[in-house]
């Protein structure tokens, strides 16, 4: 019967019809546990989350769950919280026999890392910085950075500060370190520093001890578009003009950035390309598990809406 529901050649079509119709009639559904017990797979991919106050990456899952479909896998999401995906952690991964995994939101620690190479389980991570033993896909969050620094400094801003994002990931320090290069460059420093972590309360809390120094900022890039929202309320709270006295801007483009209450500038992480990437990656190492690991960096795009004062050259081209 599984030769024919399979629709193995060796099965003639009129056998394998009458086997069909049989299978339906008595409500059989084929068993894929174990099925993957002969095969040695079991067709589900694992994603692993972390931290979820960012809506970008419940936009990711929706990508990412609708390509993995798309390729004949069967995505299992594990949310882990707050932790880094330790050994513990990895319990799921293991005990369910998974191909392969795609670790989207969560920090990855040292010790699973040695896990996954030493079970040699194919990992890829999306939206963060491969340190050991993996694959990433990430967006060039220094080359975005650096982009804003530049377009901040060209339009006259001469106050200009950064508020971050948490301490436990290398996204944050990316897009500020080529944020600082941009002002080096040009001669100058940051006016001010803030830490958001990740969160629109960090972004408004941010604002509010920025905005209440004497040389207030005149312009503040947060390290995402969450903050940069936040950044954006509290400015307005305190009687604040965004962007004729304060210019902000974010990263992400996530979908409230474009709503008309916001209109954020930021800078949009290619978030298709990214994932359809992630995935050639992974199903490589499904097939070959003896592929070294590999970093991939995807461009971001400029998204040039209203919370910003920029370069004119860029305002006339987006109109």
């Amino acid at each position: 019967m599984s030769r024919a529901l399979k629709s193995d050649p060796r099965i003639s079509e009129a056998t394998r019809a009458r086997i069909v119709a049989i299978a339906e009639q008595q409500g059989y559904t084929p068993n894929a546990i174990a099925r993957g017990l002969v095969t040695q797979s079991s067709g589900v991919v694992g994603i692993v989350l972390g931290n979820l106050s960012n809506p970008f990456y419940s936009e990711m899952v929706e990508c990412l769950t609708r390509q993995l479909v798309n390729i004949g896998k069967v995505p299992m999401i594990l949310h882990i919280g707050g932790r880094s995906l330790d050994s513990e952690a990895m319990k799921p991964i293991v005990e369910y026999q998974m191909d392969g995994c795609i670790i989207a939101s969560a920090p990855l620690s040292s010790k699973a890392a040695d896990q996954f190479a030493r079970r040699r389980l194919p990992m890829v991570m999306v939206n963060r910085v491969a340190r050991t033993h993996s694959c990433a896909v990430s967006c060039n969050n220094r080359g975005g950075g650096q982009l804003i620094g530049e377009l901040l400094i060209e339009a006259g801003h001469k106050r200009i500060a950064f508020v971050a994002g948490r301490e436990d990931t290398s996204t944050s320090e990316d897009r500020e370190a080529g944020f600082r290069a941009a002002m080096a460059d040009a001669g100058m420093e940051l006016s001010d520093w803030a830490r958001g972590h990740y969160t629109y309360d960090g972004g408004y809390a941010a604002a509010e001890k920025l905005l209440s120094i004497r040389n207030r900022p005149d312009a503040i890039f947060a390290a995402n578009d969450v903050m940069a929202l936040g950044i954006i309320d509290a400015a307005r709270q305190l009687g604040i003009d965004v962007p004729g006295e304060l210019s902000v801007i974010g990263f992400d483009d996530i979908r409230m950035s474009s709503w008309k209450s916001y209109q954020l500038t930021t800078i949009a992480q290619p978030l298709e390309p990214m994932v359809e990437r992630s995935l050639d990656l992974l199903r490589a190492r499904m097939e070959n598990r003896d592929i070294p690991g590999e970093q991939v960096f995807v461009e971001g795009e400029l998204r040039i809406r209203n919370s910003a004062r920029l370069p004119k050259r860029l305002i006339n081209t987006n109109e």
